[in-house]
């Protein structure tokens, strides 16, 4: 299949294995599965998939669920990307990033579960008019900045930092998300493909050359641009360069050749200043670095060390009482979705007797069932509670789990299931004030 082969010299299968003194039933307690989970509500949808709040039933945690139709990912050739993004997730940790925590698949589905961050994301609020102060901008880019520096130490560039994908928990705290075409490089290699989101990619020569004869590729650098256009974003209501997806790529080196950032005369300089250091359109002269960050005049009195453990207070804390996304995601699930999420342990059952009664030899689209099966085989089954409580993941063996620490999932009767609750005990529906 396409999508199969070695991701940096690893193959998918051998990021986390089990210790191989783990028994059978040990070895079942690791795995998680989509009934150790109480859907709540839906909360959000992209072209990778839909998202839904949920709770773990045994711990009573709150997560979201990402959840992608292996289908429609391998109609779409998006299969790449969602082990992209896992094999990525699951090798990274950081205080500001949107951390996972499961990864489990059945037949239908490949799932994510993740941190819940119930503040919304930046796009969402920038709809809502909000508008920000300086000093909230300016704690989102250190914020963001602290991020870009770790992804940096684990050879990671984003590639689509925006609005979009910036979610705030309830205490106003940035978080970066989705890394469905982040990519790894190794030391001293740059990126190739021209990938992101067209407003926020880069305006250096080099990264559009790339696409249009062959240029010397990109790096680090191009995350940080995004960050500046976001923050400038953020600040005005706008974004620096009117920029649409349809743009063709020649056109944006000619644009920025030749159009300069107008920046607004009631900002102070020090933000200023901080934009200009970021909208350089040279990566050489662009700040790209935490330390470059550090070493701003304009950031001299900002406390990073307190920054990095979330204890400077944001300036823009979002509405608790309600939730902070489109209502119309709920609805659609409930009323339009083909295959909705709440129904799925019903209509398995209903396949996999349809599949016991027909004959294997007689299969509509056997390409089909073969990149399901080999989905299947290669999926990573992940589970970052478990490996927290081991004691040393490098030198000893993964700590074998409680059994008691585990409840085996209950059945859901038909009339708990039949309709997804409305999330009443986290917050009313998003049309509250």
């Amino acid at each position: 299949m396409p999508w199969l082969g070695t991701w940096q010299g690893r193959r998918l299968c051998e990021l986390r294995p089990l210790p191989d003194s783990a028994s059978h039933r040990e070895r079942k307690l690791w795995q998680v599965n989509f009934d150790h989970f109480q859907i709540l509500r839906a909360i959000g949808k992209g072209s990778f998939g839909k998202v839904c709040i949920v709770q773990k039933r045994d711990t009573e945690k709150m997560y979201a669920m990402k959840y992608m139709n292996k289908q429609q990912c391998i109609e779409r050739d998006e299969v790449r990307n969602v082990f992209r993004e896992l094999e990525i997730l699951q090798e990274i940790e950081h205080v500001f990033l949107v951390n996972l925590w499961y990864s489990f698949q059945d037949e239908e589905d490949m799932f994510m579960v993740v941190d819940l961050l119930l503040g919304g994301d930046l796009r969402y609020h920038l709809q809502q008019n909000v508008q920000f102060s300086e000093d909230t901008v300016r704690l989102y880019i250190c914020e963001m900045a602290l991020a870009l520096d770790y992804l940096r130490s684990q050879h990671i560039i984003h590639r689509d930092v925006k609005p979009d994908n910036i979610l705030l928990d309830e205490q106003g705290h940035a978080h970066l998300t989705d890394f469905n075409i982040a990519t790894i490089i190794k030391d001293g290699e740059r990126a190739t493909a021209l990938a992101g989101t067209k407003p926020y990619m880069e305006g250096s020569e080099d990264t559009h050359a790339q696409f249009l004869n062959g240029g010397t590729g990109y790096s680090f650098e191009v995350d940080w641009w995004s960050v500046g256009v976001m923050a400038y974003e953020l600040l005005r209501g706008w974004r620096p360069y009117d920029i649409h997806s349809n743009n063709a790529v020649e056109s944006l080196v000619q644009l920025f050749s030749t159009v300069s950032v107008q920046y607004v005369p009631t900002w102070s300089k020090e933000m200023v200043a901080l934009l200009r250091k970021l909208l350089t359109v040279n990566p050489e002269h662009r700040f790209s670095s935490l330390q470059d960050m550090q070493a701003a005049p304009s950031l001299a009195n900002v406390l990073w060390d307190e920054l990095s453990e979330k204890k400077v207070e944001p300036g823009f804390v979002p509405n608790k009482g309600r939730l902070h996304c489109d209502p119309t995601f709920e609805l659609e699930e409930m009323i339009l979705e083909s295959r909705p999420l709440h129904k799925k342990k019903k209509r398995l059952a209903k396949n996999k007797s349809r599949d016991n009664s027909r004959d294997s030899s007689q299969s509509e689209n056997d390409y089909l069932q073969d990149c399901l099966d080999a989905i299947q085989q290669d999926f990573v089954i992940f589970n970052r509670e478990k490996l927290k409580r081991s004691q040393d993941l490098t030198n000893e063996p993964l700590a074998a789990p409680e059994v008691k620490d585990m409840a085996e999932p209950t059945e859901d009767s038909e009339e708990e299931r039949s309709a997804l609750p409305m999330c009443g005990s986290i917050c009313p529906s998003a049309g509250s004030s």
